[in-house]
């Protein structure tokens, strides 16, 4: 059966054979994620996804979201949908189950985000802030915070946001100027004008619980003086009713390229009129400490970033498989070699040129059969899998992390290939170093799985329209909008240009280099078992040559940020970090679909050998998973050897060229 919006047999490679997500049932926190009750959820969300999510996909691009006077409506199946994710418990599915969560492996939440991002993420959107609030209360939140809104958050009941960007400060947050006046009870009261807010406004439940960025009176400059505040669309009274509205008002929503499902708001605060002691009537609590608001909020942002790295791949996924599923279908053109045909005369001089053959009678044959389709096919199929095993890579790394303290009790001898043969974290004894271990990989990650993966993602979806031809271009199939759904990935929670400068700026140098020392030794590791695999091993010496010279690039745009702040090669270097971000991706996808090969091998050979049965579909998938690692190798890898070149030659001619050699003037 065709697969859509995600390839379940690629979803389990990747959880079971590639991961061995059962793995963590060994430990209490994940004792009762089994193998069948992982097949079983993701079974469930597939259904979801695809019955309810899907249908509603083009219906909610076409309806959009409604405004009028400060209030906001989504598409009318948004309620169904949101309903069946209240009564599913969706909502909350890794958080703790004394607030109202599943507990669930973030490996597995991952799999079926992958299905919910891919079959309607505008709609996703819509409650992807209300968990990202929910956790800043449970981190910073204090025991009344948390037994006022926690429950009512991962139920549903209540929705989230966050205000964070402002007119004259969209990246630039420590110039915001929303402002915070602390009153007698301890409430503090809040006034400025937000933008660019997702879900800041809606119809789907009767309260939303705005995390609010703001500076208190008297506190620095920039993002030192930063608090975060907690702002109720409705004031929440101590017993945990509903008390009079807040001075919140949305003022409008913007028409958008895509997302239409999503209502993304500007929202005043404060804005009406002030009570009689002359404080303003919006009102909110402290949450955390006070100017330590940045920090609180990257926790939030960070979950978020990982989130859109996931809309994205599902726009991908989905993109791809329609993509496949119409080429194998669409008939169009004859087979290459019934149209062309060696010139007899050309044979008799010699010449092995080919000429137009006029042979009427060969039939039209499926697109995915022209030699150009498949290249972009594969294209597609190669970035959607290899991002899919990093994001699931990275909700693994989250998932060690939670069970540290567990693991000390388990027999470790047993554990996972991630930390066992693929991996050096099994060398480290003590607790807080398997910690830093972890989360250093995670801090790493992050911008390649939001920037980069967002990036591909976007390149898979154009694909996905050239596939089709004309007919992608029309509204008439779902293509044209997962494009225009996906371009938002690249922008939002921090531009990718962002994610390239965190990547050099913060990531490269994290602890000393240790996190970037820990992600190469995790390629050679790949390599080195891929090398053992007779038809692995010219891959993986390819890839150990091209690692080397990546470990050159990184150590010298890392020294050129550290010169004199006077110098230029801090503004060259700069220049050059989204070229260093790129091949960072670039390694990254050889070394998953490295993995992903090497795990593929292993099975075949069991299979060769006889010692486990198979299908026909199985054997295809795995010289599938092959393939892929050979087409990116050999394709891609040549062109990352020449991006770092650019880089090492360090030309800084962007930084060089003056405003008015661009023109326009």
């Amino acid at each position: 059966m065709a697969q859509i919006v995600a390839d379940r047999r690629d979803i389990d490679f990747v959880l079971h054979e590639q991961l061995d997500v059962e793995n963590l049932c060994k430990y209490g926190k994940f004792a009762e994620f089994n193998r069948k009750t992982v097949d079983m959820i993701v079974s469930e969300a597939r259904n979801l996804a695809i019955k309810e999510m899907l249908p509603a996909l083009k219906i909610a691009d076409e309806e959009g979201c409604k405004f009028d006077k400060g209030i906001v409506k989504v598409p009318e199946p948004f309620h169904r949908i949101y309903q069946l994710f209240r009564e599913g418990e969706w909502i909350a599915m890794c958080d703790d189950p004394e607030w109202g969560g599943q507990g669930m492996p973030s490996t597995v939440s991952l799999a079926v985000k992958n299905y919910f991002h891919g079959a309607n993420f505008p709609f996703v959107l819509n409650i992807l802030l209300s968990h990202g609030a929910g956790k800043l209360i449970e981190r910073f939140g204090t025991d009344k915070q948390k037994k006022l809104f926690l429950k009512k958050m991962y139920s549903g009941e209540w929705g989230g946001s966050m205000l964070l960007t402002e007119p004259e400060a969209g990246s630039d947050v420590g110039a915001l100027t929303t402002t915070a006046v602390k009153n007698e009870d301890g409430t503090y009261s809040i006034s400025g004008s937000k933008i660019f807010i997702s879900s800041g406004e809606g119809d789907l439940t009767k309260n939303i619980i705005h995390p609010v960025l703001a500076r208190i009176e008297g506190s620095p400059v920039g993002t030192a003086g930063i608090s975060l505040f907690l702002v109720p669309k409705i004031w929440v009274n101590d017993d945990g009713t509903l008390g009079e509205p807040n001075d919140i008002v949305c003022t409008g929503i913007e028409e958008k390229m895509g997302i239409h499902g999503s209502p993304t708001c500007s929202i005043t605060l404060g804005g009406k009129s002030t009570t009689q002691g002359g404080g303003y009537q919006c009102r909110g609590t402290l949450l955390g400490q006070e100017n330590r608001g940045m920090r609180a909020m990257f926790v939030m942002m960070n979950e978020a970033r990982l989130d859109v790295g996931m809309q994205a791949l599902g726009c991908a996924s989905a993109s791809f498989l329609n993509a496949l599923n119409y080429a194998r279908e669409r008939v169009q053109g004859k087979h290459l070699l019934h149209n062309i045909k060696s010139s007899s005369a050309d044979k008799n001089s010699g010449d092995s040129r080919l000429c137009v053959s006029n042979v009427k009678e060969s039939a039209g044959v499926p697109i995915i059969q022209h030699p150009d389709i498949r290249r972009m096919l594969l294209n597609m199929k190669v970035y959607t899998e290899g991002c899919r095993s990093l994001l699931f890579y990275i909700g693994m790394c989250e998932d060690r992390l939670r069970i540290i303290d567990d693991a000390a009790k388990v027999d470790n001898s047993k554990n996972s290939n991630l930390n066992n043969k693929n991996s050096d974290v099994d060398n480290i004894s003590d607790q807080n170093g398997q910690k830093r271990y972890y989360q250093g990989m995670i801090d790493f990650l992050t911008p390649i799985g939001k920037g980069y993966v967002t990036d591909k993602a976007f390149e898979v979806c154009s694909l996905g329209i050239q596939v089709y031809g004309g007919y992608g271009y029309t509204k008439e199939y779902p293509q044209e909008q997962y494009l225009r759904d996906c371009r938002i990935t690249q922008i939002y929670e921090g531009t990718n240009g962002i994610q390239a400068m965190d990547l050099l700026g913060r990531k490269l140098g994290l602890n000393n280099g240790e996190a970037f020392n820990n992600f190469v030794s995790e390629i050679k590791k790949i390599i080195k078992t891929a090398e053992e695999i007779s038809e692995l091993a010219e891959l993986a010496q390819k890839t150990d040559s091209v690692i080397k010279k990546f470990e050159q690039t990184a150590n010298h745009i890392l020294n050129m940020t550290k010169t004199d702040t006077k110098s230029n090669q801090i503004m060259t270097a700069y220049s050059h970090a989204y070229s260093f971000m790129e091949v960072t991706g670039d390694l990254t996808m050889a070394w998953m679909l490295l993995w992903r090969a090497v795990a593929a091998a292993k099975n075949l050979d069991n299979i060769n050998s006889s010692k486990v049965s198979s299908k026909k579909q199985d054997e295809s998938f795995y010289k599938g998973q092959i393939a892929n690692a050979q087409f990116f190798v050999t394709n891609y890898l040549p062109i990352t050897l020449g991006k770092m070149d650019v880089i090492l030659q360090s030309d800084s001619v962007a930084v060089d060229i003056t405003d008015e050699m661009f023109g326009g003037r």
